[in-house]
């Protein structure tokens, strides 16, 4: 036998020579670390070295690792089955979990389909989209309206909304289709839009909506497009623009609902109720994956008496009842802990440590929402070189293009927040 050392170091050889992580070369491979156990808010490496995670493992889990009452609903419903097909079956979990997403979205929001993944949930948005136009005899509206510098997810019809020039998949632009897509927003969480100001908006509008099915967007916060935090009066016009023009409003909660801006939904922000909205990521709590799609009873009732009578979609994997059943238990401790309170907390923490970074020559922004916090640079980081910085200062971040963020559990404490808000000071300033 091997000595463990000596095994770790082919499995970490493996990894480098033959596994694609996300956005990574197989040529010039970022360094990847080996984790052997995570619990509350600490990845533990193989070497021992224990890391406080920033990233939330990309937002998903919001009660940290290792969860006793995630673990203990997920072995409870192992004893019962782990998957059974959706297709003419249900379950309960299922049933509990699509109940509770009704009560606590926005109003209206009556029909849940269970996806996947983040990215299926959006195909399964915009299928949702077209069909209903198709039914109502739109058969014109097939293309979309978005904002620039968004992103929506990896999957081709995900990637067709995301950012075209300036986002990650700009390549893929001459094999997608092409769709509409108008500046972000300008004013930042904090100001507020007058009618005048959003006329170019109103004018989007009126020259592409006739060829749209509907309007996708990210509320309030656009994610891994560039972290910007957005108006609220904004995403108020386009719920309005909407309504005028006959388009329907999709918006893309994965990575911003169960909590994370501060509100148990970004839309909240803006007291609007979207047509059709996705969750995801931190549903399961972070255990696996799994995303739904709620619309509104308009909207199915129009597409299942459309030609096809039904919509047409149907993943494999669909109601994962383990996936339920841990999303169950997700929802439940995050509704029966002081949520807001953990997220005003955090927020305030991060503005006091990171506000103070905003006069070095390097920084170009520093913005807080939520238990969200960002740090702009002026210039591209080199990944590599910060990802081995963090790492020897004892903590998981994982910066992209010229951006720190981080979005830690909201369980972390005042203590671990400040070792992260320090390393990112350090890096930054010395």
């Amino acid at each position: 036998m091997p000595q463990e050392s000596t095994f770790n170091d082919s499995l970490l050889e493996f990894d480098r020579d033959n596994i694609w992580h996300p956005y990574t070369s197989l040529t010039s491979p970022l360094p990847t670390y080996l984790v052997v156990s995570a619990k509350g808010v600490r990845i533990k490496l193989k070497d021992g070295k224990e890391l406080i995670d920033g990233m939330s493992s990309w937002w998903t889990a919001i009660h940290g690792y290792n969860v006793p009452e995630l673990n203990a609903a997920a072995a409870d419903q192992l004893k019962n089955m782990s998957h059974v097909m959706f297709g003419g079956l249900t379950h309960k979990p299922a049933i509990q979990l699509c109940k509770k997403l009704v009560e606590i979205t926005p109003q209206g929001l009556e029909k849940v389909f269970l996806a996947d993944s983040g990215s299926v949930s959006i195909e399964v948005a915009m299928k949702m989209a077209i069909q209903y136009q198709h039914a109502k005899g739109n058969r014109g509206k097939t293309k979309f309206m978005t904002i620039k510098n968004g992103y929506h997810g990896d999957t081709s019809g995900a990637m067709s909304v995301c950012d075209p020039e300036g986002g990650m998949h700009h390549m893929f632009s001459d094999f997608l289709p092409k769709h509409f897509f108008v500046d972000r927003p300008s004013k930042t969480f904090n100001e507020s839009y007058e009618k005048d100001e959003l006329l170019e908006l109103e004018q989007f509008f009126r020259l592409n909506s006739e060829k749209c099915a509907a309007f996708i967007l990210e509320p309030i916060v656009q994610g891994a497009g560039g972290m910007w935090f957005y108006s609220p009066s904004y995403l108020s016009a386009v719920r309005e623009l909407c309504n005028e023009y006959d388009v329907l409003l999709i918006a893309d909660e994965i990575a911003t609902g169960f909590g994370r801006t501060g509100k148990l939904f970004a839309c909240e922000h803006a007291a609007i109720s979207p047509d059709i909205m996705c969750v995801g990521k931190s549903l399961t709590g972070g255990y696996m994956t799994l995303a739904a799609t709620l619309c509104t009873k308009q909207v199915s009732d129009t597409i299942c008496n459309g030609e096809a009578g039904v919509f047409m979609h149907g993943p494999t994997f669909m109601a994962n009842p383990l996936a339920c059943a841990v999303s169950n238990k997700s929802i439940e401790l995050l509704l029966g802990s002081n949520w807001k309170d953990h997220i005003d907390a955090i927020e305030d923490q991060l503005k006091k440590e990171l506000s103070p970074l905003a006069i070095a020559l390097s920084v170009k922004d520093v913005r807080v929402l939520g238990s969200i916090g960002v740090v702009e640079m002026t210039e591209s980081i080199d990944i590599p070189k910060a990802q081995k910085f963090f790492v020897e200062s004892g903590v998981w971040i994982r910066p992209f293009r010229n951006l720190i963020y981080i979005m830690p559990p909201y369980i972390i404490n005042s203590e671990d927040l400040s070792k992260l808000t320090n390393a990112i000071k350090n890096y930054i300033v010395g």
